[in-house]
């Protein structure tokens, strides 16, 4: 196995010079994006290292910069595929099959990971926030953290509401299964925490901060809210 990456930020720098012909029956923005793809230095590091993901890098550069996936925390993805966050979180809190720290939805199928529980389910479904709780065996999480995003309607308006609204239904369940000082992790695009949402977490966490990691494309509104501190329940679990 390759040697990890401990970050990705130097990666930006690089310039790649690939490009795509259209193609008959290829659609221009398939062509632009398999040309991004390929020109992306994240794309082909991730498979260097072995990731199953460009955004594993996110996530590396994130906490190499909060230090939050400390080891033996307890760990809820949300939009888990295709698993570039499990895995980063299970090998940085010592996450293994025989005592799993790492649980991850999506309705997207994923291969099975070491260290990590992986469940094929809407994380919509009225029934998902019960199953990722007896996922924790009982237990609360340390960290409830969130890449997911809403397929993209190529209308900006609709595209920045349906993303919002996966941030407020996972801020929602973070507000259940954290344990009291745990952290809140989220994408959302700009804008999408403004007024009472943000006010809200603000009351709910002792620090509430909007970042973007280099491995994020400069062009794309994503953000990442990084709340930390919940304010739980005194007698909840620890």
């Amino acid at each position: 196995m390759s040697k990890k990456s401990s970050g990705g930020g130097n990666l930006s720098g690089r310039s790649l010079h690939v490009k795509v012909k259209t193609a008959k029956r290829r659609k221009l923005g398939s062509t632009l994006w398999l040309q991004r793809q390929l020109n992306d230095p994240y794309v082909a590091q991730a498979k260097k290292d072995g990731y199953r993901s460009r955004a594993a890098y996110k996530l590396i550069e994130m906490d190499e910069k909060h230090k939050f996936l400390t080891p033996g925390a307890r760990i809820v993805d949300l939009g888990a595929a295709p698993g570039g966050w499990c895995q980063i979180a299970a090998q940085r809190v010592g996450s293994t099959d025989e005592d799993i720290r790492v649980v991850g939805i999506d309705y997207l199928g994923m291969d099975p990971m070491p260290g990590v529980t992986i469940l094929q389910k809407d994380f919509l479904d009225d029934d998902a926030p019960d199953m990722l709780m007896e996922a924790l065996r009982g237990h609360k999480a340390d960290i409830v953290m969130s890449d997911m995003a809403a397929p993209t309607t190529g209308h900006r308006k609709t595209d920045h509401l349906r993303t919002t609204h996966l941030f407020e239904v996972a801020a929602d369940f973070a507000r259940n299964a954290l344990v009291p000082g745990g952290l809140f992790l989220s994408k959302v695009f700009r804008g999408g925490t403004e007024h009472e949402l943000l006010q809200e977490l603000k009351r709910e966490y002792k620090s509430v901060a909007h970042i973007k990691p280099p491995a994020s494309r400069k062009e794309s509104p994503e953000l990442y809210v990084l709340a930390k501190g919940f304010r739980g329940a005194e007698d909840d679990e620890d």
